[in-house]
Protein backbone atom coordinates (compact mmCIF):
# COMPACT_ATOMS: atom_id res chain seq x y z
CA UNK A 1 0.00 0.00 0.00
CA UNK A 2 1.10 3.68 -0.29
CA UNK A 3 3.63 5.18 2.40
CA UNK A 4 3.76 8.25 3.82
CA UNK A 5 4.99 10.98 2.04
CA UNK A 6 8.23 12.27 2.59
CA UNK A 7 8.60 15.00 0.09
CA UNK A 8 11.27 17.26 0.08
CA UNK A 9 10.27 20.58 -0.98
CA UNK A 10 12.88 23.30 -3.02
CA UNK A 11 12.92 26.46 -1.18
CA UNK A 12 14.78 29.52 -2.69
CA UNK A 13 15.19 32.69 -0.62
CA UNK A 14 15.20 35.93 -1.91
CA UNK A 15 15.31 39.73 -0.74
CA UNK A 16 12.64 41.58 1.35
CA UNK A 17 11.64 38.00 2.74
CA UNK A 18 10.81 36.40 -0.84
CA UNK A 19 10.78 32.59 -0.37
CA UNK A 20 9.92 30.54 -3.79
CA UNK A 21 8.27 26.93 -2.58
CA UNK A 22 9.31 25.44 -5.84
CA UNK A 23 8.59 21.74 -7.65
CA UNK A 24 11.28 19.01 -8.46
CA UNK A 25 12.57 18.61 -11.75
CA UNK A 26 13.68 15.74 -13.78
CA UNK A 27 17.51 17.14 -14.06
CA UNK A 28 17.52 17.71 -9.82
CA UNK A 29 18.26 13.53 -10.02
CA UNK A 30 19.41 12.85 -13.26
CA UNK A 31 21.79 15.54 -14.59
CA UNK A 32 22.98 16.82 -18.10
CA UNK A 33 20.07 15.28 -19.88
CA UNK A 34 19.85 16.85 -23.73
CA UNK A 35 17.31 19.67 -24.54
CA UNK A 36 15.67 20.67 -27.16
CA UNK A 37 14.04 23.54 -28.79
CA UNK A 38 10.31 23.93 -28.00
CA UNK A 39 8.54 23.28 -30.85
CA UNK A 40 5.71 26.14 -29.98
CA UNK A 41 8.08 28.08 -32.26
CA UNK A 42 6.95 26.34 -34.79
CA UNK A 43 4.12 26.06 -34.26
CA UNK A 44 1.14 29.13 -36.71
CA UNK A 45 -0.97 28.92 -33.50
CA UNK A 46 2.04 30.91 -31.30
CA UNK A 47 2.99 32.91 -34.31
CA UNK A 48 0.91 36.04 -33.20
CA UNK A 49 2.16 35.63 -29.48
CA UNK A 50 4.73 38.67 -28.41
CA UNK A 51 6.54 35.92 -26.05
CA UNK A 52 5.83 32.68 -26.48
CA UNK A 53 7.81 31.39 -23.39
CA UNK A 54 7.47 32.05 -19.65
CA UNK A 55 10.58 33.40 -17.88
CA UNK A 56 11.96 31.24 -15.86
CA UNK A 57 12.14 33.81 -12.71
CA UNK A 58 8.71 34.10 -13.36
CA UNK A 59 6.74 33.37 -9.54
CA UNK A 60 3.23 33.85 -8.35
CA UNK A 61 2.59 35.16 -4.88
CA UNK A 62 0.51 33.09 -2.55
CA UNK A 63 -0.81 36.30 -0.97
CA UNK A 64 -1.27 39.44 -3.34
CA UNK A 65 -2.01 42.07 -0.39
CA UNK A 66 0.69 43.65 1.16
CA UNK A 67 2.22 46.59 3.29
CA UNK A 68 5.36 48.76 2.68
CA UNK A 69 6.75 47.13 5.14
CA UNK A 70 5.77 43.31 4.95
CA UNK A 71 7.75 40.58 3.25
CA UNK A 72 7.12 39.44 -0.32
CA UNK A 73 6.32 35.65 0.87
CA UNK A 74 5.27 32.39 -0.54
CA UNK A 75 5.70 32.56 -4.21
CA UNK A 76 5.09 29.51 -6.58
CA UNK A 77 6.62 28.40 -10.07
CA UNK A 78 4.62 29.89 -12.49
CA UNK A 79 3.03 27.72 -15.46
CA UNK A 80 3.43 27.92 -18.88
CA UNK A 81 5.77 26.72 -22.13
CA UNK A 82 9.61 27.09 -21.64
CA UNK A 83 12.21 27.99 -24.89
CA UNK A 84 13.78 24.32 -24.14
CA UNK A 85 12.41 20.96 -23.13
CA UNK A 86 13.48 17.92 -22.33
CA UNK A 87 11.65 15.21 -24.06
CA UNK A 88 11.53 14.87 -28.36
CA UNK A 89 7.59 14.47 -30.13
CA UNK A 90 8.67 10.30 -30.67
CA UNK A 91 9.78 9.82 -27.22
CA UNK A 92 6.80 10.76 -25.26
CA UNK A 93 4.77 8.15 -23.68
CA UNK A 94 2.38 9.49 -22.06
CA UNK A 95 -0.39 7.98 -19.88
CA UNK A 96 -3.83 9.54 -17.98
CA UNK A 97 -5.55 8.00 -14.98
CA UNK A 98 -8.45 9.30 -12.62
CA UNK A 99 -9.29 8.47 -9.26
CA UNK A 100 -11.60 9.44 -6.71
CA UNK A 101 -15.47 10.35 -6.82
CA UNK A 102 -16.92 11.99 -10.15
CA UNK A 103 -16.69 15.24 -10.94
CA UNK A 104 -18.07 18.12 -14.00
CA UNK A 105 -14.92 18.76 -16.27
CA UNK A 106 -13.14 15.22 -15.70
CA UNK A 107 -13.44 14.48 -19.72
CA UNK A 108 -12.73 17.99 -20.58
CA UNK A 109 -9.28 17.51 -18.89
CA UNK A 110 -8.80 13.95 -20.59
CA UNK A 111 -9.24 16.00 -23.93
CA UNK A 112 -7.28 18.83 -23.38
CA UNK A 113 -3.70 16.98 -21.74
CA UNK A 114 -4.27 14.77 -25.78
CA UNK A 115 -4.68 18.06 -27.42
CA UNK A 116 -1.97 19.77 -25.85
CA UNK A 117 0.27 16.92 -26.42
CA UNK A 118 -0.79 16.36 -30.22
CA UNK A 119 -1.53 19.37 -31.46
CA UNK A 120 1.56 21.81 -29.12
CA UNK A 121 4.44 19.06 -29.06
CA UNK A 122 3.38 16.77 -31.50
CA UNK A 123 3.55 13.90 -28.85
CA UNK A 124 0.77 11.07 -30.48
CA UNK A 125 1.41 8.31 -27.45
CA UNK A 126 -1.13 9.07 -25.15
CA UNK A 127 -2.79 5.99 -22.80
CA UNK A 128 -5.95 6.19 -20.74
CA UNK A 129 -5.28 3.77 -17.89
CA UNK A 130 -8.98 1.96 -16.89
CA UNK A 131 -10.40 2.25 -13.67
CA UNK A 132 -8.51 4.57 -11.47
CA UNK A 133 -4.70 3.70 -9.68
CA UNK A 134 -6.19 -0.27 -9.94
CA UNK A 135 -6.04 -0.09 -13.99
CA UNK A 136 -2.04 0.19 -13.54
CA UNK A 137 -2.36 -3.30 -11.84
CA UNK A 138 -4.60 -5.11 -14.73
CA UNK A 139 -2.83 -3.23 -17.24
CA UNK A 140 -6.18 -2.23 -18.90
CA UNK A 141 -5.62 0.39 -21.37
CA UNK A 142 -7.50 2.66 -23.69
CA UNK A 143 -5.64 4.46 -26.01
CA UNK A 144 -6.19 7.84 -26.82
CA UNK A 145 -6.13 10.57 -29.61
CA UNK A 146 -7.67 13.87 -30.70
CA UNK A 147 -10.08 12.01 -33.09
CA UNK A 148 -11.14 9.66 -29.81
CA UNK A 149 -11.69 12.48 -27.13
CA UNK A 150 -13.01 14.80 -29.66
CA UNK A 151 -16.30 15.38 -28.17
CA UNK A 152 -15.95 13.53 -24.49
CA UNK A 153 -16.04 17.21 -23.18
CA UNK A 154 -20.03 16.93 -24.04
CA UNK A 155 -20.63 14.19 -21.37
CA UNK A 156 -20.31 13.79 -17.40
CA UNK A 157 -18.41 11.34 -15.88
CA UNK A 158 -14.40 9.88 -17.11
CA UNK A 159 -14.39 7.64 -20.21
CA UNK A 160 -11.73 6.34 -17.96
CA UNK A 161 -13.52 4.63 -15.43
CA UNK A 162 -12.35 5.47 -11.91
CA UNK A 163 -12.20 4.09 -8.26
CA UNK A 164 -11.40 4.17 -4.98
CA UNK A 165 -8.40 2.94 -2.80
CA UNK A 166 -6.03 0.09 -4.60
CA UNK A 167 -2.99 2.86 -4.52
CA UNK A 168 0.01 0.18 -4.08
CA UNK A 169 3.23 1.93 -4.84
CA UNK A 170 5.46 -0.50 -5.99
CA UNK A 171 2.91 -2.26 -8.63
CA UNK A 172 1.98 0.88 -10.25
CA UNK A 173 5.60 2.50 -10.62
CA UNK A 174 6.37 -1.41 -11.96
CA UNK A 175 3.72 -1.24 -14.61
CA UNK A 176 5.04 2.35 -15.24
CA UNK A 177 8.40 1.66 -15.98
CA UNK A 178 7.46 -2.04 -17.48
CA UNK A 179 5.18 0.19 -19.86
CA UNK A 180 7.48 2.34 -21.15
CA UNK A 181 5.63 5.56 -19.62
CA UNK A 182 7.82 8.60 -19.24
CA UNK A 183 4.75 11.51 -18.51
CA UNK A 184 1.94 10.01 -16.16
CA UNK A 185 -0.74 12.69 -16.29
CA UNK A 186 -2.79 11.71 -12.22
CA UNK A 187 -6.54 14.00 -12.05
CA UNK A 188 -7.98 13.50 -8.59
CA UNK A 189 -8.23 15.09 -5.01
CA UNK A 190 -6.54 14.91 -1.76
CA UNK A 191 -5.48 11.37 -1.27
CA UNK A 192 -5.21 10.96 -5.06
CA UNK A 193 -2.52 13.38 -5.25
CA UNK A 194 -1.03 11.96 -1.88
CA UNK A 195 -0.75 8.55 -4.09
CA UNK A 196 1.02 10.63 -6.55
CA UNK A 197 3.39 12.14 -4.29
CA UNK A 198 4.54 8.73 -3.44
CA UNK A 199 4.90 7.87 -6.89
CA UNK A 200 6.75 10.28 -7.57
CA UNK A 201 8.88 9.39 -4.91
CA UNK A 202 9.69 6.44 -5.94
CA UNK A 203 10.03 7.07 -9.33
CA UNK A 204 12.50 9.17 -8.26
CA UNK A 205 14.39 6.27 -6.41
CA UNK A 206 14.79 4.48 -9.28
CA UNK A 207 16.05 7.01 -11.22
CA UNK A 208 13.62 6.55 -14.10
CA UNK A 209 12.95 9.33 -16.99
CA UNK A 210 9.42 9.82 -15.86
CA UNK A 211 7.22 12.68 -15.25
CA UNK A 212 4.19 12.49 -12.57
CA UNK A 213 1.82 15.95 -13.03
CA UNK A 214 -0.87 16.19 -10.62
CA UNK A 215 -4.19 17.51 -11.94
CA UNK A 216 -6.01 18.76 -8.52
CA UNK A 217 -10.00 17.36 -8.47
CA UNK A 218 -12.62 17.59 -5.81
CA UNK A 219 -16.12 19.52 -6.52
CA UNK A 220 -15.94 20.22 -2.68
CA UNK A 221 -13.65 22.86 -3.44
CA UNK A 222 -11.96 21.64 -0.55
CA UNK A 223 -7.87 21.69 -1.60
CA UNK A 224 -5.99 24.60 0.07
CA UNK A 225 -3.93 26.67 -1.79
CA UNK A 226 -5.29 27.08 -5.40
CA UNK A 227 -8.39 29.39 -5.93
CA UNK A 228 -10.86 26.86 -6.82
CA UNK A 229 -11.09 23.75 -8.33
CA UNK A 230 -12.54 22.44 -11.16
CA UNK A 231 -15.78 21.58 -11.36
CA UNK A 232 -16.63 23.65 -8.20
CA UNK A 233 -18.65 25.95 -10.61
CA UNK A 234 -20.87 23.56 -12.49
CA UNK A 235 -21.96 22.29 -8.95
CA UNK A 236 -22.93 25.75 -7.66
CA UNK A 237 -24.77 26.68 -11.17
CA UNK A 238 -26.60 23.14 -11.18
CA UNK A 239 -27.44 23.41 -7.33
CA UNK A 240 -29.41 26.29 -8.56
CA UNK A 241 -31.92 23.76 -9.91
CA UNK A 242 -32.85 22.06 -6.61
CA UNK A 243 -32.89 25.08 -4.81
CA UNK A 244 -35.36 26.40 -7.12
CA UNK A 245 -37.29 23.41 -7.14
CA UNK A 246 -37.49 23.45 -3.14
CA UNK A 247 -38.29 27.09 -3.74
CA UNK A 248 -41.42 26.19 -6.38
CA UNK A 249 -42.57 23.37 -4.09
CA UNK A 250 -42.34 25.71 -0.48
CA UNK A 251 -44.13 28.88 -1.97
CA UNK A 252 -46.68 26.77 -3.57
CA UNK A 253 -48.45 25.13 0.03
CA UNK A 254 -49.30 25.96 3.45
CA UNK A 255 -45.94 26.70 5.85
CA UNK A 256 -43.55 24.79 3.51
CA UNK A 257 -40.32 23.57 4.15
CA UNK A 258 -37.98 23.07 1.76
CA UNK A 259 -34.88 21.41 2.31
CA UNK A 260 -31.66 20.53 -0.46
CA UNK A 261 -29.06 18.39 0.32
CA UNK A 262 -25.71 19.61 -1.59
CA UNK A 263 -22.26 18.11 -1.37
CA UNK A 264 -19.40 19.27 1.09
CA UNK A 265 -18.16 16.48 3.72
CA UNK A 266 -16.30 18.38 5.32
CA UNK A 267 -16.31 21.73 3.47
CA UNK A 268 -19.15 23.85 2.97
CA UNK A 269 -18.40 25.74 -0.04
CA UNK A 270 -20.59 24.18 -2.75
CA UNK A 271 -23.54 25.52 -0.12
CA UNK A 272 -22.28 28.42 0.58
CA UNK A 273 -21.90 30.08 -2.82
CA UNK A 274 -25.20 28.16 -4.56
CA UNK A 275 -27.07 29.87 -0.87
CA UNK A 276 -25.03 33.53 -1.94
CA UNK A 277 -26.30 32.84 -5.90
CA UNK A 278 -30.05 31.96 -5.33
CA UNK A 279 -30.90 34.84 -2.79
CA UNK A 280 -34.07 32.11 -2.03
CA UNK A 281 -32.70 30.49 0.66
CA UNK A 282 -33.46 31.36 4.61
CA UNK A 283 -30.91 28.99 5.99
CA UNK A 284 -27.60 27.55 5.20
CA UNK A 285 -26.05 24.83 7.54
CA UNK A 286 -22.50 23.56 6.78
CA UNK A 287 -19.60 21.63 8.41
CA UNK A 288 -18.22 24.68 9.84
CA UNK A 289 -20.58 25.83 11.68
CA UNK A 290 -22.42 24.19 14.13
CA UNK A 291 -26.33 24.06 15.04
CA UNK A 292 -28.24 22.82 17.42
CA UNK A 293 -31.82 22.14 16.49
CA UNK A 294 -34.18 22.18 20.38
CA UNK A 295 -34.64 25.21 22.78
CA UNK A 296 -34.17 29.03 22.47
CA UNK A 297 -32.16 30.16 19.26
CA UNK A 298 -31.95 26.57 17.88
CA UNK A 299 -32.95 25.65 14.48
CA UNK A 300 -36.38 24.52 15.25
CA UNK A 301 -37.16 28.06 16.55
CA UNK A 302 -35.80 29.97 13.69
CA UNK A 303 -38.21 27.73 11.47
CA UNK A 304 -41.25 28.19 13.27
CA UNK A 305 -39.98 32.07 12.92
CA UNK A 306 -39.84 32.31 9.53
CA UNK A 307 -42.98 30.28 8.81
CA UNK A 308 -44.85 32.80 10.40
CA UNK A 309 -43.15 35.91 8.94
CA UNK A 310 -43.36 34.39 5.47
CA UNK A 311 -45.61 31.52 5.13
CA UNK A 312 -42.50 29.27 3.41
CA UNK A 313 -38.37 28.36 3.86
CA UNK A 314 -35.77 27.04 1.95
CA UNK A 315 -33.20 25.30 4.05
CA UNK A 316 -30.03 24.17 2.04
CA UNK A 317 -27.90 21.73 4.24
CA UNK A 318 -24.15 20.53 3.72
CA UNK A 319 -23.59 16.88 3.63
CA UNK A 320 -21.61 17.14 6.85
CA UNK A 321 -23.59 19.45 8.54
CA UNK A 322 -24.14 18.85 12.10
CA UNK A 323 -22.38 15.44 12.01
CA UNK A 324 -22.12 15.76 15.83
CA UNK A 325 -26.15 15.15 15.81
CA UNK A 326 -25.99 12.14 14.58
CA UNK A 327 -25.16 8.58 16.08
CA UNK A 328 -21.23 8.56 15.47
CA UNK A 329 -19.61 5.26 13.03
CA UNK A 330 -16.79 4.44 11.87
CA UNK A 331 -17.53 3.23 9.05
CA UNK A 332 -15.21 4.33 5.82
CA UNK A 333 -15.45 4.11 2.29
CA UNK A 334 -12.32 2.56 -0.02
CA UNK A 335 -10.51 6.12 0.01
CA UNK A 336 -10.39 5.78 3.92
CA UNK A 337 -13.57 8.72 3.99
CA UNK A 338 -15.76 8.43 7.21
CA UNK A 339 -19.14 7.19 5.75
CA UNK A 340 -21.52 9.76 6.94
CA UNK A 341 -25.17 9.59 7.79
CA UNK A 342 -28.14 11.32 5.94
CA UNK A 343 -28.15 14.83 7.54
CA UNK A 344 -30.73 15.81 5.50
CA UNK A 345 -33.39 13.27 5.88
CA UNK A 346 -32.08 13.02 9.64
CA UNK A 347 -33.29 16.92 9.53
CA UNK A 348 -36.08 16.53 7.66
CA UNK A 349 -37.34 13.91 10.24
CA UNK A 350 -36.85 15.89 13.01
CA UNK A 351 -38.44 18.91 11.71
CA UNK A 352 -41.74 17.01 10.37
CA UNK A 353 -41.60 15.16 13.93
CA UNK A 354 -41.49 18.55 15.89
CA UNK A 355 -44.28 20.67 13.46
CA UNK A 356 -46.19 17.31 14.40
CA UNK A 357 -46.63 17.95 17.68
CA UNK A 358 -47.68 21.24 17.45
CA UNK A 359 -51.03 21.56 15.80
CA UNK A 360 -51.10 24.94 15.51
CA UNK A 361 -48.61 24.77 12.66
CA UNK A 362 -48.88 22.33 10.65
CA UNK A 363 -46.36 21.88 7.74
CA UNK A 364 -45.66 20.72 4.74
CA UNK A 365 -41.91 19.37 3.76
CA UNK A 366 -39.99 18.49 0.94
CA UNK A 367 -36.39 16.81 0.91
CA UNK A 368 -34.34 17.28 -2.69
CA UNK A 369 -30.91 15.48 -2.42
CA UNK A 370 -29.43 16.31 -6.17
CA UNK A 371 -26.09 14.83 -4.99
CA UNK A 372 -25.24 12.41 -8.16
CA UNK A 373 -26.87 14.22 -10.52
CA UNK A 374 -24.99 17.64 -10.12
CA UNK A 375 -21.49 15.12 -10.22
CA UNK A 376 -22.68 13.61 -13.50
CA UNK A 377 -23.11 16.28 -15.43
CA UNK A 378 -20.73 18.24 -18.04
CA UNK A 379 -18.82 21.00 -16.83
CA UNK A 380 -20.23 24.56 -18.10
CA UNK A 381 -18.72 26.97 -20.05
CA UNK A 382 -16.23 28.46 -17.20
CA UNK A 383 -14.88 25.36 -15.69
CA UNK A 384 -14.32 23.98 -19.87
CA UNK A 385 -12.04 26.96 -20.01
CA UNK A 386 -10.89 26.58 -16.62
CA UNK A 387 -9.62 22.88 -17.51
CA UNK A 388 -8.34 23.52 -20.77
CA UNK A 389 -5.83 25.61 -19.22
CA UNK A 390 -5.19 23.06 -16.38
CA UNK A 391 -4.86 20.92 -18.55
CA UNK A 392 -2.28 22.43 -21.15
CA UNK A 393 -0.21 24.17 -18.08
CA UNK A 394 0.48 20.37 -16.69
CA UNK A 395 1.27 19.24 -20.36
CA UNK A 396 3.88 22.39 -20.56
CA UNK A 397 5.61 21.59 -16.72
CA UNK A 398 5.93 18.13 -18.05
CA UNK A 399 7.73 19.07 -21.20
CA UNK A 400 9.66 21.18 -19.31
CA UNK A 401 10.76 18.56 -17.20
CA UNK A 402 8.82 19.92 -13.91
CA UNK A 403 7.78 16.75 -11.66
CA UNK A 404 6.18 16.24 -8.47
CA UNK A 405 3.90 18.89 -8.86
CA UNK A 406 0.36 19.75 -9.27
CA UNK A 407 -1.18 22.48 -11.82
CA UNK A 408 -3.53 24.87 -9.88
CA UNK A 409 -4.80 28.60 -10.10
CA UNK A 410 -3.66 30.94 -7.93
CA UNK A 411 -4.41 34.22 -7.67
CA UNK A 412 -5.66 34.37 -11.28
CA UNK A 413 -2.65 32.85 -12.16
CA UNK A 414 -1.95 29.04 -13.17
CA UNK A 415 0.71 27.65 -11.23
CA UNK A 416 3.01 24.81 -10.39
CA UNK A 417 2.52 23.80 -6.59
CA UNK A 418 4.65 20.99 -4.38
CA UNK A 419 2.36 17.55 -3.94
CA UNK A 420 2.95 18.52 0.05
CA UNK A 421 1.28 21.80 0.13
CA UNK A 422 -2.00 20.54 -1.75
CA UNK A 423 -2.71 17.90 0.54
CA UNK A 424 -1.10 19.43 4.08
CA UNK A 425 -4.53 20.58 4.50
CA UNK A 426 -7.97 20.98 3.47
CA UNK A 427 -10.11 23.66 2.26
CA UNK A 428 -12.61 24.90 4.74
CA UNK A 429 -15.20 27.88 4.91
CA UNK A 430 -13.78 30.48 7.73
CA UNK A 431 -16.97 30.92 9.92
CA UNK A 432 -15.14 34.20 11.26
CA UNK A 433 -14.17 35.75 7.66
CA UNK A 434 -16.33 38.02 5.46
CA UNK A 435 -17.85 35.73 3.56
CA UNK A 436 -19.61 34.03 6.05
CA UNK A 437 -20.77 36.81 7.04
CA UNK A 438 -21.89 37.79 3.86
CA UNK A 439 -24.38 34.48 3.81
CA UNK A 440 -25.71 35.39 6.93
CA UNK A 441 -26.78 39.14 6.10
CA UNK A 442 -28.27 37.56 3.08
CA UNK A 443 -29.98 34.99 4.88
CA UNK A 444 -30.77 36.59 7.63
CA UNK A 445 -30.47 33.61 9.51
CA UNK A 446 -28.84 33.30 13.13
CA UNK A 447 -25.26 31.66 13.68
CA UNK A 448 -26.45 29.39 16.03
CA UNK A 449 -23.30 29.85 18.21
CA UNK A 450 -22.98 31.34 21.48
CA UNK A 451 -20.78 34.14 22.30
CA UNK A 452 -18.66 31.43 23.72
CA UNK A 453 -18.61 29.08 20.97
CA UNK A 454 -17.38 32.23 18.50
CA UNK A 455 -14.44 32.78 20.39
CA UNK A 456 -13.67 29.11 20.48
CA UNK A 457 -14.03 29.45 16.45
CA UNK A 458 -12.21 32.59 16.30
CA UNK A 459 -8.93 31.02 17.85
CA UNK A 460 -9.31 27.58 15.82
CA UNK A 461 -10.40 29.06 12.29
CA UNK A 462 -8.40 32.38 12.58
CA UNK A 463 -8.28 33.37 8.98
CA UNK A 464 -4.93 33.41 7.02
CA UNK A 465 -4.32 36.81 6.73
CA UNK A 466 -3.44 38.03 2.72
CA UNK A 467 -0.32 39.79 4.53
CA UNK A 468 2.08 38.01 6.28
CA UNK A 469 2.06 38.30 9.65
CA UNK A 470 5.56 40.07 11.01
CA UNK A 471 9.04 39.49 9.70
CA UNK A 472 9.47 36.16 10.99
CA UNK A 473 7.14 34.59 8.43
CA UNK A 474 9.83 33.13 6.55
CA UNK A 475 11.21 31.70 10.13
CA UNK A 476 7.94 29.98 10.18
CA UNK A 477 7.66 28.18 6.49
CA UNK A 478 11.49 27.22 6.87
CA UNK A 479 10.04 25.24 10.30
CA UNK A 480 6.71 23.81 8.28
CA UNK A 481 8.86 23.00 5.47
CA UNK A 482 11.18 20.88 7.87
CA UNK A 483 7.83 19.25 9.63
Amino acid sequence: MATQSNFQMKVTEGQLGYVLQDVPHITDYIPNLPTYPNPLRFNPAYSVVKQYFVDMDDTVPQKIVVHKDTPRGVHFRRAGPRQKVYFTPEEVNACIVTCGGLCPGLNTVIREIVHSLDYMYGATKVLGIDGGYRGFYSKNTIPLSPKIVNDIHKRGGTILGTSRGGHDTMKIVDSIQDRGFNQVYIIGGDGTQKGAAVIYEEIRKRGLKVIVAGIPKTIDNDISVIDKSFGFDTAVEEAQRAINAAHVEAESAENGIGVVKLMGRYSGFIAMYATLASRDVDCCLIPESPFYLEGQGGLLEYIAKRLKENGHMVIVVAEGAGEDLLAATNEQDASGNKLLQDIGLWLSQRIKAHFSKQNKLPITLKYIDPTYMIRAIPSNASDNVYCTLLAQSAVHGAMSGFTGFTSGLVNGRHTYIPFNRITEEQNKVVITDRMWARLLSSTNQPSFLGHKQLEEARKEQEPQSQLMDDADAKTGYKERIKK
